[in-house]
């Protein structure tokens, strides 16, 4: 008997018959799993799990925090490290053009299972959100593909084409789970995830060993990188930095603080240690990690429990060191000291007194000083970060 799926909500299903139709599984489509054991009487979720030494890191973020950068720190862990990179982002593109579906209660759900099946190296429900659909299981359209070291070499990275550079053909999707399946660890790429609750049954499923780490970023910061990275869809902040006028009812303003609400709201549960999440969560911020990268990557190595690299170590010193013009807003190198302060000349001061006023409790529970004025908030030598622990 299969229960691997056994906390879908009815909304789940009736979602995905909606917008994906009945799709029976084939016997090649479909990896069947043992039937799950019960979480231990004492409430012990490890006293049952797998003792493969498998790890599963889930980098929980939102978009803008430096989740791509600090995502490498594990995709360049070598040879044993099976990562992808922000795979529900197929599920999102599907699922938010039908209106219906789009502030439903099954999304997180859904992104629950599909991660679920992932971190068990089964591909099967994330090709039900690949469009257009797979063919025999390959794919030339899975997102960022080239972001993954493992789904880039052989024999997964095959056939390879040759044209102006090197690159790999559509991806066969077997032979990615049978590359996941030979991995010592895996490590995925998720800012979709926004409520951190929605992870228990991933957390508690017994065939896993989940470590997640949130990635937080002062919200200043982040505003002013989405403005730069999503223009069209930041034109009214754009345009409320060129005429100094910031209506705080707007759409814009509410949308912004749900944002930091939701982070906040993850953190501080992750923070209480509740019984299913002992051992399982890691707060860190971007600034942290920018200022003192090799320490913050040893201290996430060492709480997912798994050796940090030589590869990875490499990778890192040689990454958080260069120059402007290699540190595109897309990129993962990064003199990463720098760029964490970068934008303290690039937002207006109204801007700032909007976001410290609808953020200002993430900023408080994260350690962000708030600024009273222009000049504190361009002079670098004044920190913004507070010294604070997350335990």
């Amino acid at each position: 008997c299969n229960k691997r799926w056994r906390f879908l909500s009815k909304d789940y299903v009736d979602v995905l018959k909606v917008l994906l139709g009945q799709q029976p599984a084939s016997k090649n489509n479909q990896t069947n799993l043992p039937e799950k054991n019960e979480v231990d009487e004492t409430g012990d979720i490890n006293v049952k799990r797998s003792s493969s030494g498998r790890k599963h890191v889930l980098l929980m973020a939102s978009t803008r925090t430096g989740s791509s950068f600090v995502g490498e720190f594990f995709n360049q862990h070598g040879e044993t490290m099976f990562y992808l990179f922000e795979p529900l982002w197929h599920v999102e593109r599907l699922l938010a053009t039908a209106a219906e579906v789009n502030n439903s209660t099954a999304l997180p759900g859904i992104y629950g299972d599909i991660l679920q099946a992932l971190f068990l190296c089964d591909f099967s429900p994330l090709e039900k959100f690949i469009s257009p659909s797979p063919q025999n299981h390959v794919t030339p359209d899975l997102f960022r593909r080239e972001s993954s070291l493992a789904l880039c070499e052989e024999p997964v990275c095959t056939p390879v084409l040759k044209d102006c550079f090197t690159k790999c053909g559509p991806l066969n999707l077997t032979l990615a789970s049978e590359s996941c399946l030979s991995k010592q660890h895996h490590a995925i790429k998720a800012v979709r995830v926004r409520q951190l609750d929605t992870l228990q049954p991933l957390v508690e499923d017994p065939h896993l060993n989940v470590a997640i780490i949130q990635l937080v970023r002062d919200p200043r910061a982040i505003l002013v990188s989405r403005m730069v990275a999503f223009p069209s869809k930041y034109q009214t902040w754009k345009a409320w930095a060129q005429d100094g006028q910031v209506p705080e009812n707007d759409e814009e303003v509410k949308r912004l603080k749900g944002n930091c609400d939701q982070v906040m709201t993850s953190a501080e549960l992750g923070l209480s240690k509740p019984q299913w999440l002992k051992g399982r969560y890691m707060l860190v911020r971007y600034e942290d990690i920018a200022r003192y990268p090799m320490q913050k990557a040893e201290e996430m190595y060492k709480f997912a429990g798994i050796p940090f690299s030589s590869r990875a170590r490499e990778w890192i010193l040689r990454n958080t060191q260069t120059t402007e013009e290699a540190s595109g807003i897309y990129s993962t190198q990064k003199n990463s000291s720098e760029q964490a302060e970068k934008w303290r000349t690039s937002i207006p001061f109204t801007l700032v007194q909007v976001v410290q006023k609808v953020c200002g409790p993430a900023m408080k529970l994260f350690g962000y000083r708030f600024v009273d004025d222009e000049k504190t908030l361009s002079n670098k030598s004044i920190s913004l970060l507070e010294d604070k622990q997350f335990s």
